[in-house]
């Protein structure tokens, strides 16, 4: 199954996953987010999808802390 930018707290409830497998599943959503950017995007497109990845990536913090705070101060 394909998950999407408004399944994030879908998956975060999941009770049957552990915390990698929710963890890997959101930063898969981030990298198709990244993907379909191109060298023609506008800047607008770009800053859109910043916005959704951090968006993802305080969905990582509720689920680790410490990966989640990493990927918020890297961004």
């Amino acid at each position: 199954m394909s998950y999407s930018l408004n399944d994030i707290e879908k998956i975060i409830g999941l009770k049957t996953w552990s915390k990698k497998k929710k963890v890997d599943e959101l930063l898969k959503i981030d990298a198709e987010l990244y993907c379909n950017l191109g060298n023609e995007s506008s800047k607008t497109e770009v800053e859109r999808i910043k916005k959704q990845s951090r968006k993802i990536y305080r969905a990582i913090k509720k689920v680790d802390e410490y990966s989640g705070r990493l990927l918020l101060r890297e961004q």
